[in-house]
């Protein structure tokens, strides 16, 4: 079983020597920057949803290292294929803040990305993605593009078929695939020992013929060697990768959960001190690259971006109703076009 491969302890030291590529410096800093605009992101717009101004949304509090390190790593032809958490990677990967909060307030045109074309969209079913993840993959191995596929899920999603499915295809088919699991412990109020057997989600990998390894997903320099690796695999020829990210969900299931009904405050107490951006603070403080001032620089820089971003998205006039038809079909069928003509009669104009 061992333990998740890590180099940043809690503290924010190294507790091991950084491989070769490892994160360093600028690369660093980069990684540091779009964890804390996450959190931002984050912040407001639970608060928006709270004050009636955004759908039911999913915290991703504690997960930045996962989700912007996954991220990092990954060439801008790669497609990603994620779950509903993972506002960090989409937020490296170039789709923007507005079109992030115009998704979760109910329009479809935050799906319509104008940086990353091809990563797909929000994946609120559970494993679904995973499928979709592998059949893009097999698209770029028909096609011998050097292009690779990241799936991303949560730990419950692995005791779904959708995504056994996926990571045996996967495997017999030798596919460009890196299938992420962020564990963050609870599948909404179900917490890992209840949800496998399986001594790790890692493990798993097994039954699919395919590399499994378990890595500290508060770590971010762990994060991003580990996607490098399992990236460079792939894109060589060399078959998928099935990644299991340690972490911890810091807040509710999504803004229409209360977790405490189910966790003592306590158990998520615990957790502050794994808190992946105070630890790469210590680290890039400890290495002579952050300080207060920098500190104070870059929130009030990113609270401004996040504040823009909100204004943009509230002042997005409305859709009509016929609206609903414009998103599912390049061209619509006759029987969708029949009833969003119906529609449109029976829509006031002006």
């Amino acid at each position: 079983e061992g333990s998740p491969v890590r180099f940043l302890g809690p503290g924010g030291s190294l507790t091991q020597a950084l491989p070769d590529q490892a994160l360093q410096g600028d690369e660093l800093l980069e990684g540091y920057r779009f964890m804390v605009l996450t959190r931002l992101y984050d912040t407001k717009a639970v608060n928006l949803q709270r004050t009636g101004q955004l759908g039911t949304f999913p915290s991703s509090l504690g997960q930045e290292a996962a989700t912007v390190g996954l991220a990092l790593p990954m060439r801008p032809e790669d497609v990603l294929c994620p779950s509903y958490r993972e506002h960090g990677a989409y937020l490296r990967r170039g789709v923007t803040l507005t079109e992030m909060l115009l998704y979760w307030g109910g329009d479809e045109r935050g799906s319509d990305f104008a940086g990353p074309r091809g990563d797909l969209p929000v994946a609120v079913p559970i494993a679904t993605q995973a499928l979709h993840a592998a059949g893009v993959a097999a698209a770029f191995k028909l096609r011998d593009e050097p292009r690779v596929a990241v799936g991303v899920c949560g730990d419950g999603a692995t005791s779904k078929g959708d995504f056994y499915e996926a990571i045996n295809l996967a495997g017999v088919w030798k596919l460009p695939l890196v299938m992420v699991v962020i564990n963050n412990q609870w599948a909404i109020s179900v917490p890992r020992t209840a949800q496998t057997a399986a001594p790790t989600l890692a493990h798993k990998a097994l039954a699919a013929g395919i590399p499994g390894e378990q890595v500290d997903g508060n770590d971010l320099i762990a994060v991003h060697h580990a996607m490098q690796s399992a990236l460079a695999t792939a894109r060589g020829g060399g078959g998928s990768t099935l990644l299991e990210l340690i972490t911890y969900r810091m807040g509710d299931h999504t803004t229409a959960d209360d977790a405490r009904r189910y966790r003592p405050d306590a158990e998520v107490s615990a957790h502050w001190k794994e808190d992946p951006i105070a630890r790469l603070r210590s680290h890039l403080t400890e290495q002579g690259l952050w300080d207060k001032a920098r500190e104070e620089a870059l929130l009030e820089e990113l609270n401004s971006r996040v504040e823009a971003a909100v204004e943009e998205y509230l002042a997005t006039p409305q859709q009509p109703p016929t609206a609903m038809f414009d998103h599912l079909y390049a061209e619509l069928p006759p029987a969708l076009q029949a009833q969003r003509d119906a529609l449109a009669g029976e829509v006031p104009r002006g």
